[in-house]
Parts: structure tokens; C-alpha cells; sequence
């Protein structure tokens, strides 16, 4: 079965909104070869709406490397409930309960599913336990105010520590996975 693996830019203040803002600083080559390890070991993304159209518009109009290439050329699987289509960037509009269409994705074989962006959508997969592993980038940054980390979940979820990865910019890379 293919992992769901969610990664998240976060600040140590818990904002997630904004990372073009308060992230660029500390984007180095660790961050670039991390980034690069998460994305060639999978082969599709699950988004919701903002991201999606987000990374498109960033995304879709640049190519001549392999990280760009392979961000563009994979099929990305979206939760909308306000799209009428996902068509365009290679996208893939989830029709009908989004629990039960990314189950159907896990049980497909390929590599890992990729997840960018913390949201409404997070609800709905931590409330069916379908997140493998979550990588929390931690940036030494406070924003002071922004969407936060997981805003509206409201079931208690325990996690595992499984890794922890440091950057010499600052970052921390926590990476969880469900308590066993």
C-alpha cells in the first residue's frame, strides 16, 4: 500500500500562511535535496483548492530542471468542494467522499503520495487516519499571526516521533507518523 506523506512549512509560532513571505530566507541546498528526497519518492500529490491553484501558477510555467519537470508532470489529486474541474497542471478533481477516493489512491500500487498544504482538507484525512508520515518543516521565524498548524481539528491524534532532521539554516524537519 502507498504512503500518504504530508509536508508542511510551519513557523516556531505555528503559522503555516504565507511561507513566500517568511520562508525564503533559509530555502538553501539542504532545504532544495530535502524537498527533492520527499518529491522523487513519490509519484502523485494530493492537494486542496488554495494549494492547487497556488503551486499551478507558480509551477506551471517553469521547466528545464529535474525537480521543476517532475513537479509539473505528476498527476495531482485534488479536494475541492467549490472547483468544477482540476483539469489544467495535471490535475484530477476528487469527486464524491475524499476519504474514500484517497483510500482507493493508497491501495493503488506506485510510490508514495505527496501532500503540500495544511488545511480543511487535513481534517477529513486525520479524521480517517489516512496520513503516513508528516513532515513538519520548523522555521526559526515567529510571524506573529496567520493561519495556523492544524486550525479546526478537533480530535485528539498522538503521533510518533520518527525522525529529526536539522538544517544548518534552522530549520527542523519533525517527522511523525501515527502512534502505533
Amino acid at each position: 500500500m502507498r504512503k500518504l506523506v504530508e509536508s508542511t512549512f510551519i513557523t516556531i509560532d505555528g503559522v503555516i500562511s504565507d511561507p513566500h513571505v517568511w520562508g525564503p530566507p533559509y530555502w538553501d541546498e539542504e532545504h532544495n535535496n530535502y524537498s527533492a528526497g520527499l518529491l522523487f519518492g513519490s509519484d502523485a500529490l494530493l492537494l486542496g483548492r488554495e494549494t492547487y491553484e497556488g503551486f499551478a501558477e507558480a509551477w506551471g510555467s517553469r521547466s528545464g530542471d529535474p525537480y521543476t519537470d517532475k513537479m509539473n508532470s505528476m498527476p495531482k489529486y485534488v479536494a475541492s468542494t467549490t472547483l468544477k474541474q482540476a483539469d489544467a497542471w495535471n490535475g484530477n478533481l476528487i469527486e464524491g467522499d475524499v476519504a474514500t477516493a484517497v483510500t482507493k489512491l493508497k491501495e493503488q500500487p506506485g510510490e508514495n503520495i505527496l501532500k503540500y498544504g495544511t488545511g480543511q482538507l487535513d481534517r477529513t484525512l486525520i479524521q480517517h487516519k489516512l496520513v503516513d508520515e508528516y513532515h513538519f518543516w520548523v522555521f526559526p521565524t515567529i510571524a506573529g499571526s496567520g493561519q495556523r498548524l492544524l486550525d479546526g481539528v478537533v480530535d485528539v491524534t498522538h503521533l510518533d516521533l520518527l525522525e529529526t532532521t536539522r538544517f544548518k539554516s534552522g530549520i527542523i524537519v519533525l517527522t511523525y507518523g501515527p502512534k502505533s
